[in-house]
Formats: C-alpha cells, sequence, structure tokens
C-alpha cells in the first residue's frame, strides 16, 4: 500500500503493521501449550521485565496473552487480583493448574482473541501488561485503543527487538530465503504517538542464551518453522546447528551465544 504523505505525522503506521503481517502464519497455541508449560523456567527476561512493572499491592492487573502463567503466577503473588487473557483453553488450563499447584486464589482467566477486547467487556483495571503478546496482532490500533481505555495507572507492553530470531534469520538467509519477519518496534512507537500516547522505550539488557539436550531438541524448540521447511532444507538445518552450535561438557547442554532473545519494553503511564 501507498501513502500519499505531506505531514509526517500523517503517516498511518498502523496500516505498515497490518502489511508486514500480511503472511503470518498463525500458530496453533493450544498444541504448543504442552511445551510452554514444561519448560517455562525463570530468566532474565523475567527477571527484566518485573524490575520495570510498577506494581502496588492493591492493584487489580490485566495479564493479555498471559499463556500457561510465566508472567502471571509471579505477579499474582504480588498485586490483589489478576486476569489473565489468552485465546488457548489450553494455556488457561495450565494457568489454573499452575496457581492450584502454587495456592494462589486470586487470578480470573477470560478465554478470548486478543483482536477481541474491548472495555465494555472487561471494564476497569489499574494496570495493563502484555508481555510478548501483541507482536503478531493486526488491528493493532484497535486493540491499543481498548487496552488504553482500560488501564487506570500504567500500561506495560514487550515486543520483540531488532536482534530477536538472530540465528534462525541467519539459517535462513544461507537458504536464500526472505525472512518474513514481525513489525520493528518503531511501527509500534509511532503508532501510539499518532495516538497522543507519548510511551517510553526501554531494550531490556538480556544475557542468557538458550540451551538445548541435543541437535534434535534445538530444531523443535528454537525458533525454526519447521513446518515451511521440506525435508532437504530440515536436513540443511541440522547441519547448520551442527557447525554453529557449541556443546558445553559441564552442563551437557548446545548453546550459541547469539541464540538469546532481544525485547523491547513500551510504557506509559495514564
Amino acid at each position: 500500500m501507498k501513502q500519499c504523505i505531506e505531514n509526517p505525522n500523517d503517516v498511518r503506521w498502523e496500516e505498515f503493521w497490518a502489511e508486514r503481517l500480511e503472511n503470518k502464519v498463525n500458530k496453533d497455541w493450544d498444541k504448543a501449550a504442552p511445551g510452554f508449560y514444561k519448560r517455562t523456567k525463570k530468566d532474565d527476561y523475567q527477571e527484566a521485565l518485573f524490575d520495570k512493572l510498577i506494581l502496588d499491592e492493591n492493584d487489580t492487573v490485566l495479564d493479555v496473552g498471559c499463556g500457561e502463567g510465566s508472567v502471571t503466577i509471579p505477579i499474582a503473588k504480588r498485586v490483589k487480583k489478576v486476569i489473565g487473557l489468552d485465546s488457548s483453553a489450553k494455556m488457561l488450563e495450565y494457568l489454573e493448574k499452575r496457581a492450584i499447584d502454587n495456592n494462589i486464589g486470586n487470578i480470573e482467566t477470560i478465554l478470548k482473541p486478543i483482536e477481541e477486547i474491548k472495555y465494555e467487556n472487561l471494564g476497569d483495571v489499574d494496570v495493563v501488561i502484555c508481555s510478548r503478546s501483541l507482536n503478531g496482532i493486526i488491528p493493532i490500533k484497535k486493540v491499543l485503543t481498548e487496552l488504553n481505555k482500560i488501564a487506570n495507572k500504567f500500561v506495560f507492553i514487550t515486543i520483540f527487538g531488532p536482534e530477536n530470531k538472530k540465528i534462525e534469520k541467519d539459517f535462513d538467509k544461507e537458504l536464500g530465503i526472505k525472512t518474513e519477519d514481525f513489525p520493528d518496534y518503531n511501527y509500534f512507537f509511532n503508532i501510539l504517538f499518532n495516538m497522543g500516547i507519548y510511551a517510553n522505550i526501554e531494550r531490556f539488557d538480556l544475557n542468557n542464551y538458550r540451551e538445548y539436550d541435543s541437535i534434535e531438541d534445538a530444531m523443535d524448540n528454537g525458533k525454526f518453522r519447521l513446518d515451511l521447511y521440506n525435508n532437504e532444507e530440515k536436513e540443511l538445518l541440522e547441519k547448520y546447528l551442527k557447525r554453529i552450535l557449541s556443546f558445553d561438557e559441564e552442563t551437557k547442554k548446545y548453546y550459541n551465544v547469539k541464540d538469546k532473545a532481544d525485547w523491547i519494553m513500551v510504557w506509559w503511564k495514564k
């Protein structure tokens, strides 16, 4: 799509955002839920996130795209109530199981796609948190408008940084495939700016890199889209991983120091 722009502030960034997501393949989150529940552990992403959140013990929090509860559970221990919203029934099942295992009773769950969030249905909360959940949302301006209405105090959002999926992008480059990447965070910032929301931008300083039990584990649990590769490309991927991954004799894990998450926090005070 082309826009004829005279004033830079008239750029409809939400249209560029949607354009970048036109070919997005939706993930089956019900199918992915058991893997998330099994391997989720505290890491430096969570530490960085919790260090930035501004929460009070009397706050109510809406956790958008809460998944199996890796963020929801620790937040629930710090506030009065958490509403966990997700589009996957299986993810919410695991969240509820995790809440019972942790003897936590202040979590309410809502099964709903993020795209269908409305202030009229959810009402007011003190703080809205969208942890790693908005990257693939196409009607982004509509969703942000509703989230801004819902929050009384703060909105905290994390989205992909420029170095996310580094080794995956390098592999696609070797194959000669153009990586269909998510929109950059500068789109997100400018969408908010045009909405009259002047957000703070911070990049998490993360050090932890991913570790794998085997090459097969790296193929399955990395960020590679195996469903898009043919058999020959999967064989090339196996060779690629054998070439770039190192083996730690002490931990018995495979790793690459470039294989780590890159996240940007966007937040604002109401």
